[in-house]
């Protein structure tokens, strides 16, 4: 099996001959830089704070969260409240998502430590299964904090640009024609994400993160 976090050379080079789009992609790239964090509820946490906010934005809430609730437990969450995830920059939506997940780690109604013994499927489903968690929060838990292979997120407008920047031809790809093409890189669409990702970085000449 795969080990994402380790040598992905061969896999790549398997995409590559499957897809032109992502063979021009390693082309600029060389190698995709594979995201890794340490799971569990700072993880889902952060998660929370990304969504549909730009990376600038993502991580300066993020840094001030980190600076401002030590340590990042559920319990921690609790303490703080609704004012001090507000004073971090969380907006009201966000700040439910959060408290509610801290108060059902902390009850022990749900455990994160159950996620890595179960499939794909039934991993994303536990996942969204908690209030603000949905199929791209999922699928980037699944992929940054376990290495799992085989995960896709669904309406990454990241993975939509540098896609579109791929193609040689028209019509411009929709975000739904992507979602459907990464049916086809199964059962690497993890990676052929990691690698959209990483030439994303690339077109925005940023160092990716």
């Amino acid at each position: 099996m795969l080990e994402i976090f380790g040598d992905t050379s061969s896999a790549c080079a398997q995409l590559a001959k499957r897809d032109p789009g992502l063979r021009r992609a390693l082309e600029v790239i060389g190698a995709p830089h594979i995201r890794r964090r340490p799971g569990g509820f700072g993880a889902l946490f952060r998660i929370i704070v990304e969504q549909q906010v730009s990376v600038a934005s993502a991580q300066a809430i993020w840094a001030r969260c980190a600076a401002t609730i030590k340590p990042l437990t559920p319990r921690s969450v609790l303490a703080a409240g609704e004012d001090g995830l507000r004073a971090c920059g969380l907006s009201g939506p966000k700040i439910r998502y959060v408290l509610g997940l801290a108060q059902e780690v902390e009850s022990g109604r749900f455990s994160l430590a159950a996620i890595p013994k179960l499939n794909d499927a039934d991993a994303a489903k536990m996942l969204c299964g908690q209030k603000g968690i949905g199929p791209w929060s999922a699928a980037i838990y699944l992929l940054f904090c376990e290495g799992r292979i085989d995960i896709w997120p669904p309406g990454d407008v990241a993975l939509l640009g540098a896609w579109r920047s791929t193609r040689l031809r028209a019509p411009v790809p929709t975000m739904a024609d992507l979602d459907g093409r990464a049916q086809k890189w199964a059962p690497l669409r993890g990676l052929a994400a990691h690698i959209l990702w990483t030439y994303y970085a690339h077109l925005r000449d940023r160092t990716p993160i």
